[in-house]
């Protein structure tokens, strides 16, 4: 039977670091108002990098740290609701800049739950046996569709990237990955395309900001998150006790609070990083993931759950042995 395991990971974030106090001069708020509601104090902006430069620098970490020849890369999946361009995805000019051959490679988009779908899609095109070794990128430069004058929406949002290298293993590490969508058709959390063009008057397209509905969302990630950790729980045998840390989507504190109060999990057991990165949607769980390890917090032969949700409604879980 083919098994995969995480062969090694990596992260990157801009050097432009905006405060809850910077922000206060461009919008009526404050870093006590910002930090009581969410957890965050600070969050990287790009400035001159594009999704692709914070991909690229993420995942050439992340190839260094698994100390694998990147030729032997045959998969590469980057998730991101913020390419740069509608085509070629994000993907296709890694690819080129790893300086890979013909692979396979391409974008998905499930918001900020993308990076465990990739890695759900990674995890079972491994085990079909049709690839070996994929690379898997969560890249985001949100802060390019934030409402700058939205004072609920634009102190949530960072920019980033995080990236695994998934391997071929015969040792059982990855194991299980869940993933599902609850169709938010009312729009709680949307970011629409350019409007339909009448090609009569070839107006100009407008991107849209990122819009939510704080308590609906709110209410969705506190009933899916913990749901999806005891679903991963009941499917493998486990109990909670086995599970070294959780390390979930860094949306909002009091989100990740109030399921850790729901699963009777302690807090110490919940990493956090949201106060440094604010909520960096498809990368915010690589980088979570990535800057544990670093941090000596999650260590080689502890077992972890990770779990997201995004707009869609999308949500996704993970049962991993590092």
């Amino acid at each position: 039977m083919i098994h995969t395991k995480i062969l090694g990971t990596g992260s990157y974030a801009p050097s432009n670091v905006v405060t809850n106090d910077d922000l206060t001069k461009i919008v009526d708020t404050s870093d006590e108002w910002i930090y009581s509601r969410t957890g965050i104090k600070k969050r990287h902006i790009t400035q001159d990098e594009y999704t692709i430069d914070l991909a690229e620098k993420a995942a050439k970490k992340a190839i260094k740290d698994a100390q694998i020849d990147v030729n032997n890369i045959d998969l590469v999946i980057v998730a991101t609701v913020t390419p740069d361009n509608a085509f070629p995805g994000v993907s296709n000019l890694l690819q080129k800049r790893l300086g890979l051959d013909e692979i396979m490679t391409f974008d998905i988009n499930a918001a900020c739950s993308g990076f465990i779908y990739a890695l759900n899609i990674a995890d079972k095109m491994i085990k079909s046996g049709s690839y070996k070794n994929a690379l898997i990128v969560g890249a985001e430069t949100l802060t390019r569709l934030t409402d700058w004058s939205d004072r609920n929406t634009c102190v949530l949002f960072g920019d980033g990237a995080g990236a695994f290298v998934i391997s071929k293993s015969n040792e059982n590490k990855i194991k299980d990955v869940i993933t599902g969508s609850v169709s938010d058709d009312e729009g709680h959390l949307i970011c629409q395309s350019p409007a339909l063009k009448d090609p009569a008057k070839n107006v100009i397209s407008k991107q849209d900001h990122i819009h939510m509905n704080g308590r609906e969302v709110f209410k969705f990630a506190t009933r899916i998150m913990p749901s999806t950790v005891e679903k991963l729980l009941k499917r493998n045998n486990m109990k909670k006790a086995a599970i070294d840390h959780v390390i979930a989507h860094q949306a909002n504190a009091r989100i990740i609070q109030k399921a850790a109060k729901t699963l009777n999990i302690p807090m110490d057991k919940m990493y956090l990083n949201i106060q440094k990165y604010g909520n960096t949607s498809a990368a915010s769980v690589p980088l979570a993931i990535d800057q544990a390890i670093k941090e000596g917090v999650l260590k080689r032969g502890e077992t972890f759950i990770t779990v997201a949700f995004g707009g869609g409604f999308t949500y996704g879980g993970a049962l991993i042995e590092f």
